[in-house]
């Protein structure tokens, strides 16, 4: 049997402006949902990381990061966060963090140390309150509702 309540739910959801609907998801204290159009805008920054998947680009890209950066059409923004290794400005460029990870092998961290400093935390502090259970909720569902 269907829900009433969902299915009256499912038809308001098809009738919003999709724009209006994916603008909502910006408000997640801390959390860059990975959009169509984050996707659309980090497309170099993405195809530059994956091209460290092979050894030889990874040895290139270590012995002149700039002349390897400049093989790929990105912008000097991008430039700038890559050389910073400012993985949330990369984030909010449109780099995708799976494909960031690339970046994090190249220089040798994993992938647990590199998310770390994506916080206000050092990596110990970072591995130990994953190991614990993660980061609780209160306090970070929310930037308008302040909660």
């Amino acid at each position: 049997m269907t829900d009433p309540n969902m299915t009256a739910h499912r038809a308001t959801a098809a009738r919003r402006n999709i724009h209006e609907y994916l603008a909502e998801l910006e408000d997640i204290p801390g959390t860059r949902v990975y959009t169509a159009a984050r996707a659309r805008r980090g497309y170099h920054i993405n195809q530059f990381a994956m091209s460290l998947m092979k050894a030889e680009n990874r040895d290139r890209f270590r012995a002149d990061e700039a002349a390897y950066m400049n093989e790929w059409p990105l912008t000097d923004e991008a430039k700038d966060a890559l050389k910073a290794r400012d993985y949330n400005r990369l984030l909010d460029l449109g780099g995708n963090v799976y494909f960031l990870s690339k970046l994090f092998s190249t220089d040798g961290l994993s992938f647990a140390e590199a998310v770390s400093t994506m916080t206000d935390m050092t990596f110990p502090e970072y591995r130990d309150m994953m190991l614990n259970g993660g980061r609780s909720p209160i306090g970070v569902r929310s930037i308008k509702g302040g909660y």
